[in-house]
């Protein structure tokens, strides 16, 4: 492995960071307007960032190199990740923070099984009784 193989717990710990900020700037944020049109906004601001960084990167160039099968399952991603947020968003707005988040997070569980049927990744012990606490964190939060 490269000597930025373990970068990878630093960047899961920014992610969970900024998951954990963006649900409480959104629950602030879409007070006053349609979760859609927040959605929306929220979109564009992450389209500029993103191309703002390949553009600064110089990682444009490999555009045109993107093989037809990464494309769709990018494609399929950007689907999925849109969805995601047009219910999320929806769910935060007529819901409480506290409750739609670890809903929201539950797809772990789903991530698991589905890593597992199409990735070929193993189930393990841990990585079961794992998902089991999250259900079990899951419930005893909403109930």
């Amino acid at each position: 492995m490269d000597s930025h193989s373990n970068l990878w717990w630093l960047y899961a710990l920014l992610s969970a960071l900024f998951a954990a900020l963006t649900t409480i700037f959104a629950k602030i944020g879409i007070e006053a307007i349609n979760s859609n049109l927040a959605t929306a906004i929220r979109t564009i601001i992450i389209l500029i960032v993103a191309w703002g960084i390949v553009f600064a990167k110089g990682d444009l160039k490999g555009l045109a190199e993107i093989p037809n099968k990464t494309l769709l399952f990018l494609v399929l991603s950007g689907l999925a990740t849109g969805l995601s947020w047009i219910f999320y968003f929806k769910a935060l707005q007529i819901g409480k923070a506290s409750l739609v988040a670890p809903i929201d997070k539950s797809s772990l569980v789903l991530v698991l099984l589905f890593s597992a049927a199409f990735l070929g990744e193993s189930l393990t012990r841990q990585s079961i009784l794992g998902t089991f606490l999250i259900v079990i964190g899951t419930l005893v939060l909403i109930l």
